[in-house]
């Protein structure tokens, strides 16, 4: 086992996000961050966030978790402990880095029931891997049933030192980390198999609920004429968030960890488990502006936050909201380098042809006529064990196996209510040939990301990639919710190359369905 050593920064920039209160202007924390090597402790506490006192699932006591950085070509050692003891909501955990490809690592991927067995209480994993070449905005949250509903998410981000858009900023830092996330007042175990709806919007861990008190909001501190590379992390179970900041462009140059030609909008849908990086120009009067995430349900309070520019005085802004000009469209969005979707530019021309429809039945998903069921024994360690051909392999109907260095195109029908739905693939990014909606193929210059709206009923997405990542990985839609009601395939790529490419498998890997099973 490495010795483990924990990295806190303070955060002491005159530019940090600070958190002020509503009624009066004292500071409350500033940002946790830990480095590339550190040990997060899964616990459990009472927060609120929104005003409302509640048990929740923490890492290291704290609501986001801290924000996680590294530098690009960094090695990442995170010991994940299990220190929870609340009975009300799951005791087992597993934490996935999302967005990181773990080429190479798959069993570093944090997916339960995938990649591996669960951590126990008073047990611990290490995660021990490389994001080779990979940099941008991430986040990492529990891969267990719907436990980072109670709260076990955070940011994640690596940072380019050579990147070729920092001429367009200034400043970024921890305290230019958004996250926003829906909140929800009930522990989730109770909420499974209900239509879940969340009470508010939380922006950088705080916000308010319908007929709660005015409690502390967000601050986020900038300085003006000075240029903000604003990292917008969505962490939501469910909910998607419109996005925007009152009386400001906003530039995207970045779409989950991938760059982006610079476009400009005034208002972001970002869905769950997306990011954006945005730089927000600070060239407006000096004063308080309504920060604004807007959900998708009228039921879920608006998450707030205040943008407030130095020597403004600390009350709540008094700006409108205005209707949109420009808001953000998928297909506008231009992969800034190496871009273009491989193989034949040409719909049904790849290598591989997957079509997946979607349906519901009750609060089950289907994909295919086959509704996701975790196995009892974690679809690596069944390749591993020999397993290679998809009727061997379980859950039976939900593992589609790929071969290795072929081009995979898969069109995605939505049938049925639930929708959008944001789906996510481990291992990879994808390049969107066709957004949900739109009725237009791009596959010249696409964007490249890891979640991607696949719409409601009747409409359809189709991405692209290349099997070049040997290993089992979880296809899912992103509502956490809908993960647990079967929304889920298994993208099996070359199991017969699987054992030679994650080799060797750590020893405390060997020793969690152990001890999970059988506590030993």
């Amino acid at each position: 086992m490495f010795i483990l050593f924990l990295v806190v920064s303070l955060i002491s920039s005159i530019n940090a996000t600070s958190i002020v209160s509503h009624s009066q202007s004292y500071p409350l924390s500033q940002p946790a961050v830990h480095g590339p090597k550190t040990r997060m402790t899964i616990g459990n506490g009472v927060i609120a966030p929104d005003g409302l006192k509640r048990p929740a699932t923490l890492v290291d006591g704290i609501f986001p978790g801290p924000l996680i950085a590294a530098q690009k070509g960094d090695h990442f050692d995170i010991e994940v402990v299990n220190d929870l003891t609340d009975d009300s909501m799951f005791r087992v955990t597993s934490v996935h880095w999302h967005g990181i490809f773990q080429n190479g690592t798959n069993y570093a991927d944090g997916t339960s029931f995938v990649t591996q067995c669960p951590v126990t209480p008073n047990h611990s994993f290490l995660h021990s891997f490389s994001a080779q070449n990979q940099a941008g905005t991430f986040w990492y949250h529990s891969h267990y049933s719907v436990q980072y509903c109670d709260g076990l998410r955070g940011p994640l981000v690596i940072y380019d030192p050579e990147d070729p858009l920092a001429y367009m900023y200034d400043v970024d830092d921890a305290s230019t980390v958004i996250t926003i996330a829906d909140w929800y007042h009930t522990v989730a175990p109770a909420l499974r198999g209900t239509i879940a709806v969340a009470q508010s919007i939380l922006i950088n861990g705080l916000g308010r609920y319908d007929g709660g008190p005015e409690s502390d909001l967000a601050v986020i501190n900038v300085e003006q004429g000075k240029r903000y590379r604003l990292r917008l992390v969505q962490m939501s179970c469910d909910s998607n968030v419109i996005f925007s900041i009152d009386g400001h462009d906003l530039y995207v140059i970045e779409a989950d960890g991938v760059l982006t030609e610079p476009l400009l909008v005034d208002q972001l849908q970002i869905f769950a488990a997306q990011r954006y990086s945005v730089v927000l120009v600070a060239n407006q009067p000096v004063d308080n502006y309504w920060v604004r995430g807007v959900p998708n349900s009228d039921k879920t309070y608006n998450g707030s936050a205040i943008l407030r520019y130095k020597g403004a005085p600390k009350v709540d802004p008094i700006t409108v909201d205005t209707p949109p000009t420009n808001p953000l469209q998928e297909t506008d969005l231009h992969t800034l380098i190496n871009p273009g979707a491989p193989g034949i530019h040409e719909y049904g021309k790849a290598d591989i042809n997957l079509n997946l429809e979607v349906t519901v039945t009750g609060f089950k998903f289907y994909v295919n006529n086959v509704t996701f069921q975790p196995p009892s024994v974690p679809v690596l360690l069944q390749i591993l064990s020999g397993a290679r051909d998809p009727s061997q392999l379980l859950p039976l109907g939900s593992v589609y196996v790929l071969e290795a260095n072929k081009v995979v195109e898969l069109t995605m029908v939505i049938s049925g209510p639930g929708g959008p739905h944001p789906i996510h693939l481990h291992g990879h990014t994808f390049d969107v040939v066709q957004s949900a909606g739109s009725s237009a193929f791009n596959y010249a210059n696409p964007v490249r990301r890891d979640v991607v709206n696949s719409g409601s009923t009747g409409q359809q997405m189709v991405i692209r990639w290349v099997t070049d990542n040997s290993g089992p990985w979880i296809l899912h839609c992103h509502i956490d919710w809908h993960l647990e009601a079967g929304l889920a395939v298994v993208m099996a790529e070359s199991p017969s190359d699987t054992s030679a490419h994650v080799n060797p498998v750590p020893y405390e890997w060997d020793r969690l369905c152990p001890i999970y099973y059988n506590g030993i």
